[in-house]
């Protein structure tokens, strides 16, 4: 991991002055457009790759499941293509600037939490409410099972995001603070805990790595944390030392060359790996010089009409984008028994625009009807749920997501629980007025109408 510089960053000028290069100056209150067009960048990536990258084909009932980035030479693509760092760091810099705002406002630690909780939990109910009982339904109207269990089953997979996001919303006012004292040794740490875990996983039990969803994930939310404080230094050495470790360890290390789960070799994704880290670090630093750039761009017209349209959808888009590619699979694939030409071939380029069209003409919909749940309800004014009931609803709707990820929504036991723990989660993370201070406020009322009638 390179070296980060973590003092308060100057003023171009101050900076000028110096005789160095000047670091960009904090993000400016309110809403952070090279955050936001970082976070549609991520999100956008993730929706092409899972639209694009699927190899299918249909037999005697089955559908079998590829994948594009397998073909020789393609893992190089997955270096940009995989770009949920891009993400996580975005997180990381939108959840410092609002956490910093809030308490500046006067709010509470356990409010912000809850908030947090209730944005990340309630659009997940809508795609529970619907894929809990869909999967019985198609099974009883007499599709075939294998293929039903299987979307039944990735269509939960998707929340292994907001369940780690969670854990870190969860951490923020903690390693914030830690940030703030201790400032670039904080990711270090976390990336040498990374390394650590990856000597344990390759070389005893390979289930010790899933330490590192914490550690690696972690690591990228602070650079944001570093970012939004102004203190994210040395892009160049961040971009060229992040990608040049990440050749190092790929070239000479344990670690695969795909930075995405490639059928028949490990993973440097479930669970992440210092080489992802590494990568991660890479694309930060090369995000970071381009941020003039983008900046410019997000002031355009175009971008700014772009970013108000996503910035209320992004969550629903990720939440039933697959969704989408079920039903097209569902009626190209399985109905017409059409199976995915070889990737770059003839056929897969020219038929690639036609797939995309059918899939955005399906997610159109989807999207419309179901991105009224983006925002959760509002929360009565001067309700402020307590410490231990934000903690709570954290650990249930965290609970959920897990159990949501791990079995997605193949009929059984797991899913009714795992939904049924999310609502609880968001339940409890919306307060109510309490009804003493309603009672005292009425009694306050009462009193003081005596008094007005003898002026």
């Amino acid at each position: 991991m390179p070296a980060l510089l973590d003092r308060p960053s100057p003023s171009p000028r101050a900076g000028a002055a110096g005789g160095g290069r000047p670091r960009p100056a904090p993000p400016a209150p309110g809403r952070d457009r090279f955050i936001d067009l970082l976070r549609l960048f991520g999100i956008a990536v993730v929706v092409l790759e899972h639209w694009s990258i699927p190899v299918l084909s249909y037999d005697g009932g089955r559908i079998a499941t590829g994948n594009a980035y397998a073909a020789p030479g393609a893992f190089a693509l997955t270096w940009l293509g995989q770009c949920m760092p891009l993400v996580f760091f975005a997180g990381g810099a939108a959840n410092a600037i609002s956490h910093r705002a809030h308490l500046e406002r006067g709010g509470t630690g356990p409010a912000w939490l809850a908030g947090r909780v209730r944005r990340l939990a309630w659009p997940v109910l809508p795609l529970a409410a619907v894929w809990v009982p869909l999967p019985h339904l198609l099974l009883a109207l007499g599709l075939p099972a294998q293929p039903v269990r299987t979307a039944a089953g990735l269509a939960g997979q998707l929340l292994w995001f907001l369940a780690v996001y969670l854990l870190a919303v969860a951490l923020t006012p903690w390693l914030r603070r830690l940030g703030d004292r201790y400032g670039a040794r904080v990711p270090v740490a976390l990336a040498l805990a990374a390394a650590l875990v990856d000597v344990v996983r390759f070389t005893g039990p390979e289930a010790a790595g899933y330490l590192n969803v914490a550690f690696v994930w972690l690591a990228v939310h602070q650079l944001g944390f570093m970012y939004a404080g102004g203190r994210l230094g040395g892009h160049r050495a961040l971009a060229a030392g992040g990608l040049g470790a990440a050749v190092l360890l790929v070239a000479f290390g344990p670690y695969p060359a795909g930075m995405i789960g490639l059928p028949g070799e490990p993973s440097n994704v479930a669970p992440p790996t210092l080489a992802l880290l590494a990568v991660a670090a890479g694309q930060i630093g090369v995000a970071m010089l381009l941020r003039p750039r983008l900046v410019r761009l997000a002031a355009t017209p175009l971008a700014g009409r772009l970013l108000a349209w996503a910035g209320p959808r992004m969550m629903t888009v990720y939440l039933w984008h697959m969704s989408a590619l079920f039903v097209v699979a569902g009626v190209v694939v399985v109905g017409l028994g059409a199976g995915t030409p070889a990737p770059g071939s003839a056929g897969w380029l020219a038929g690639w625009p036609l797939w995309l069209g059918a899939l955005a003409l399906v997610a159109r919909p989807l999207v419309r009807w179901f991105a009224r749940f983006e925002a959760p309800p509002r929360v009565a004014p001067g309700a402020a749920p307590g410490r231990g009931r934000v903690l709570a609803a954290t650990g249930l709707a965290g609970a959920g997501l897990l159990a949501l990820t791990a079995f997605g929504f193949v009929p059984g036991v797991a899913p009714v629980l795992g939904a049924g723990a999310v609502l609880a989660g968001t339940a409890l993370a919306t307060p109510r007025r309490r009804r003493v201070r309603a009672g005292a406020q009425a009694g306050a009322q009462a009193a003081a109408q005596p008094a007005a009638s003898q002026t």
